[in-house]
């Protein structure tokens, strides 16, 4: 499927989607409603608005652990209250119209159930402590989606009163790509700086923010890439912008990249962890995450050169999982090279290689890693990421396993 046809298949989803959301009309409201309160109460979590809300997703992820609340329509407001299991709550905006909480947990929990409440005011969250396990069969379990019972109530009003008129903005387009930078036929390396725009990410002492610590770093690297003169380098964002996650690695796919960097800064609740480390998908995110795309993509083109809409369920299935698997060996060689030769320049923690669901790592083919720079809650880190010698550091250390990678897959050609 080639871009364009991707494009105009995507309108005309979003289009079919904007009518069924006109015979919902009632149930949405000019503003999205704010979070007033989040309280942490023994087997429970509370989350309060300021307008009712219907619709709520839970995940759990890993690296580090913590459970992730998006509440489609809500937008981010008062600062929760951390307790018990939970050793701090970050809000943020997961979509322009989905308020996403994050409880970061001091021991294994996970979400055993999710209720509505106050006219749907209210979200209570029951959560059960679990083993090592348990813990790890969440996070590889889909995310569990629960709706309010307003909504039918809002929908008979709606249409019992006749007509209604919603004003519905423009499709979201694709973003345009970026520019390319470097000579023609060399591999191409996308380098994603984590967050931005509304999305600050972490926060560090004196207001120090982790989306201009990503774009720093990622604009360096890209500079010493292109110095070298040995591959092409193009930015996902070259300025203070958000883009969703799947735009992210949506751009490294449209591209045809090589290779997909995203860099970030970690953050934890203990000071004194620090040090670099760098993230590959699991095994687990990676068979849910087939199993989407094949679907949404109707087995069109997932594999960048390679039509499999020709082929059965069987075969295609098949294809796609050699091609993710490929492409996941390829990252995690990538990252085992990235940790050597950038380990003179750049601390790392001793584990520096974790696996995790990330949704930027989820492109099945195109090898990809996050690079965690350092912690957003270290004092040292904070200084070695926002000075240009320890920018300069990273690049340098990055720079040099870029080119290996690439001279390594140009020799075994």
């Amino acid at each position: 499927m080639s871009a364009l046809a991707g494009v105009t298949r995507l309108h005309a989803a979003l289009l079919a989607a904007a009518t069924i959301v006109v015979l919902f009309a009632a149930m949405t409201r000019a503003e999205a409603a704010t979070i007033t309160s989040i309280v942490v109460d023994g087997g429970q979590i509370r989350v309060t608005f300021d307008d009712s809300v219907t619709t709520a997703r839970t995940l759990v992820l890993d690296g580090p652990r913590r459970i992730a609340l998006d509440v489609q329509g809500a937008t981010p407001g008062k600062a929760g209250r951390a307790g018990g299991p939970v050793d701090r709550i970050r809000q943020g905006l997961y979509r322009p119209d989905t308020a996403r909480i994050v409880f970061d947990l001091a021991r294994p929990v996970i979400v055993s159930d999710l209720s509505f409440s106050d006219g749907g005011r209210q979200l209570t969250l029951s959560i059960d402590r679990v083993d090592d396990k348990r813990f790890a069969r969440a996070v590889g379990a889909a995310p569990k989606r629960y709706a309010g019972t307003g909504a039918a109530r809002t929908l008979t009003a709606a249409r019992s009163s006749g007509s209604v008129t919603v004003p519905l903005g423009p499709v979201r387009r694709l973003p345009g790509l970026p520019r390319v930078l470097g000579p023609a036929g060399r591999p191409l390396v996308v380098i994603d700086a984590g967050h931005g725009g509304h999305d600050p990410g972490s926060l560090g002492a004196g207001g120090k923010r982790e989306k201009d610590a990503t774009l720093a770093i990622a604009t360096a690297i890209r500079d010493e890439l292109v110095r070298s003169g040995r591959v092409r380098v193009a930015l996902t964002r070259d300025t203070d912008r958000f883009l969703i996650l799947e735009e992210r690695y949506g751009i490294a796919r449209r591209l045809k990249a090589d290779l997909f960097i995203s860099i970030h800064a970690d953050s934890a609740p203990r000071a004194e962890a620090h040090g670099a480390t760098v993230y590959t998908l699991s095994e687990v995110a990676s068979d849910r995450e087939a199993a989407r795309l094949a679907q949404r993509e109707n087995r069109s083109d997932i594999i960048n050169g390679i039509n499999l809409a020709g082929e059965n369920s069987d075969v295609s299935s098949i294809l796609l999982d050699l091609t993710q698997r490929e492409t996941m060996n390829v990252s995690s060689d990538f990252a085992r090279l990235l940790h050597r030769e950038a380990g003179g320049f750049v601390p790392f923690r001793t584990d520096y290689h974790r696996f995790a669901g990330f949704v930027v790592l989820k492109a099945p083919d195109v090898p990809s890693v996050l690079f965690e720079t350092g912690f957003m809650s270290n004092a040292d880190d904070i200084d070695f990421l926002f000075s240009r010698a320890g920018r300069k550091r990273i690049a340098t250390g990055v720079a040099r396993a870029v080119q290996i990678q690439f001279a390594r897959r140009i020799a075994g050609q």
